[in-house]
C-alpha cells in the first residue's frame, strides 16, 4: 500500500500543491480535504488499486484508526466501515452531517474539479456505493520521501500536466503578484509613458490595474492619478484632469489610482482602490468620493468606482467583501478578464 504521511501533514502539503490563485482554493485546503487525502491514501483508493473512496470512510476515521498503518488494518478499514452497524474505535474526525461538504464541496466541486480526483461513472448518481479515487499522479506528491527541491519539481510538474490553461495563468500572474522583489516596479501608461513604484503586492495591483484592467474595459483610457504608500503622488496628468472638467486636490483623500476613459461622448471617471491587505471602496469611501466629485462639477453619473484585488480565493478580498459599496465593481488581476458587478439596482433573474 502508498507509504504515509499523517493528515496534518497532507494539510501542510495541500498548502503547497494549491497556493493562492488555485480555483476553489478553500474547498482544496482546508482540513476537511486533508482528511479526505489523508484516508483515501490510507486505504489505497489510488487510480488503477480497484479501491475507491466514499464520504464515510471519511467521517467515519478516528485518530486511533489512522495510528493503525499496517496494510491489514488499513484494509479492512476501507471494507468494513462500509458495513451496517460497524464500530470503529476512538471518537470520530466528523459527524454523518459532514458527507455532503465531503460529497458536495471538497470532491466534486474541489478535488474532482480540478483534476486531482477521478470519480467511477458506472455507478447510479443514487448508489452509495464508493466512487472516487486520487488519480495516481497526484497521490505520488504525498510520498514520505519527497522534500524540499525534489517536492517542488514533483509538484510544478503535476500543476503543469493535471491544470488547464486558464488555471495556471491564474496560479502565474498570482505568484507574481504576491512576490516581493527588490526591483521597482515599471508601470507603462496608456500613453507610452512610464513611471517606477516601489516593490510590493500593492505596486504589483496597480501595475495590472494600469496595463490590463484600463484597456480591458476602458474604450480610450488615460491614467489621472497614480500613488503608492510612502509616495502618495506618483504621477498625476493635471493637464488632462481640467480637460475634462476635475481639479486633482493630492491631500484630499484619493484613492489609489484615478482612471479615466476618453471614448465615450462624455469621459468616464474610474476611481480604483487597491487592495492588497485592506482599504477598499466602501459604502463610507464612495460617498466620500462622490462628494469630492461633486464639487467640481463632474457628472456623478458618469464616475465608476471599483476596488482591485489581487485574487478572490486569497484573504484580502475574503476580508472585505461584506464591506464594498453597492453600485462598485470588484476586479481580479488573477482573472482580469471578468468584472465583479455589486448592483444596487433592483432586476429580474436573467433580465
Amino acid at each position: 500500500m502508498t507509504p504515509l504521511l499523517t493528515r496534518e501533514q497532507v494539510h501542510v502539503r495541500l498548502q503547497e500543491i494549491f497556493p493562492d490563485g488555485a480555483p476553489n482554493r478553500a474547498y482544496l485546503t482546508r482540513m476537511l480535504a486533508a482528511s479526505t487525502v489523508f484516508v483515501a491514501l490510507y486505504i489505497d483508493a489510488v487510480e488503477g488499486s480497484g479501491t475507491y473512496l466514499g464520504p464515510k470512510h471519511v467521517y467515519r476515521m478516528t485518530d486511533e484508526r489512522a495510528a493503525r498503518t499496517d496494510a491489514a488494518d488499513r484494509a479492512s478499514y476501507a471494507t468494513g466501515v462500509l458495513r451496517t452497524g460497524s464500530q470503529v474505535e476512538g471518537r470520530r474526525w466528523y459527524q454523518d452531517n459532514t458527507r455532503e461538504p465531503i460529497r458536495d464541496e471538497t470532491l466534486r466541486e474541489g478535488l474532482v474539479a480540478i483534476g486531482a480526483v477521478t470519480e467511477r461513472t458506472d455507478l447510479a448518481t443514487t448508489s452509495s456505493k464508493p466512487r472516487y479515487a486520487l488519480k495516481a499522479g497526484f497521490a505520488a506528491l504525498f510520498d514520505p520521501d519527497l522534500a524540499d527541491e525534489s517536492l517542488r519539481v514533483r509538484i510544478a510538474a503535476w500543476q503543469a500536466e493535471a491544470l488547464n490553461k486558464g488555471a495556471l495563468a491564474r496560479l502565474a500572474i498570482v505568484r507574481r503578484g504576491a512576490g516581493v522583489s527588490a526591483d521597482q516596479v515599471l508601470v507603462t501608461f496608456p500613453n507610452g509613458e512610464t513611471r517606477r513604484m516601489k516593490p510590493g503586492p500593492s505596486s504589483a495591483i496597480t501595475k495590472a490595474v494600469v496595463e490590463v484592467f484600463a484597456p480591458t474595459f476602458l474604450t480610450d483610457p488615460a491614467v489621472l492619478f497614480l500613488s503608492e504608500s510612502g509616495n502618495k503622488v506618483v504621477a498625476r496628468d493635471d493637464e488632462l484632469a481640467r480637460s475634462i472638467g476635475l481639479a486633482i486636490q493630492a491631500d484630499r483623500n484619493l484613492p489609489d489610482t484615478i482612471l479615466v476613459d476618453l471614448g465615450p461622448t462624455h469621459p468616464l471617471l474610474v476611481f480604483v482602490e487597491v487592495v492588497a491587505t485592506d482599504g477598499p471602496i466602501s459604502e463610507r469611501r464612495k460617498e466620500a468620493l462622490e462628494a469630492l466629485v461633486a464639487e467640481t462639477g463632474f457628472p456623478a453619473e458618469h464616475v465608476a468606482f471599483v476596488t482591485a484585488f489581487l485574487d478572490r480565493s486569497a484573504g484580502p478580498f475574503k476580508k472585505t467583501v461584506d464591506s464594498l459599496a453597492w453600485g462598485s465593481y470588484a476586479w481580479f488581476a488573477a482573472e482580469p478578464e471578468r468584472l465583479l458587478i455589486f448592483s444596487d439596482a433592483p432586476r429580474s433573474l436573467g433580465g
